[in-house]
């Protein structure tokens, strides 16, 4: 049973803010957790309703929003460790 992933477009335009390699990093670690992306993720701390997810990439993190009746992997954001938490 694998997810399938989208990106927003938000993430398109943090993607490409980011340096190539960085972004290709990025983009081949979410595609490596469709498979059990729960294993992967840590929950975000105060979104009891409908909980987000945050990804390790080194030192850049992922939001996501996972569906589990569609199989979707919604990747909201993708930014630097020290900037990324800042809206949630």
């Amino acid at each position: 049973m694998s997810y399938k992933v989208e990106y927003t477009s938000k993430t398109r335009r943090d993607l490409k803010n980011l340096p190539l390699d960085i972004a290709k990093n990025i983009i081949l670690s979410i595609n490596s957790i469709k498979d059990e992306p729960y294993y992967y993720v840590k929950k975000i701390k105060g979104t009891k309703n409908h909980p987000l997810y945050t990804h390790r990439v080194g030192e850049y993190r992922v939001i996501l929003d996972i569906e589990d009746k569609r199989l979707l992997i919604i990747v909201i954001e993708a930014g630097h460790r020290s900037k990324i938490y800042r809206k949630y």
